[in-house]
């Protein structure tokens, strides 16, 4: 009897098997539209009063991490003025999320928050 083919046979059926099981990733990408959606609390910024003083206004865009049960536990720079970021990064450490499901699992996610800084006279 000829058995050489029965080891490329089970390596196939493996296969076939572990590409059919749904897999999970750890973290999604998911846009700032879905996130404002799930958003259940947002704390405001402080503006920082050395801005204030120097009329500095606009937009900080930060890269944000939050984590399986939708808490914030990062917060980066991607753009606006530097004397603004702080404030901006400590604000959106505080918001909560409502956790975000893939196939009925919570996963991390990484999204984009603007916070917009306006004096107003």
């Amino acid at each position: 009897m000829n058995r050489h083919w029965i080891a490329p046979l089970l390596l196939l059926c493996a296969l076939s098997v572990s590409a059919a099981s749904p897999v999970t990733p750890q973290r999604v990408r998911v846009s700032s539209g879905v996130m404002q959606a799930l958003l259940v609390k947002k704390v405001p910024p402080q503006y920082p009063q050395d801005a204030k003083d120097q009329h500095i206004q606009g937009v900080v865009v930060l890269k944000i991490n939050t984590d399986k049960e939708g808490n914030v536990y990062q917060a980066e720079l991607v753009s606006g003025h530097p004397q603004l970021a702080p404030a901006a990064i400590e604000a959106v450490k505080q918001w909560k999320y409502k956790p975000y499901q893939l196939n009925g699992t919570p996963v991390e996610v990484e999204s984009q928050v603007q916070i917009n800084f306006t004096l107003v006279n």
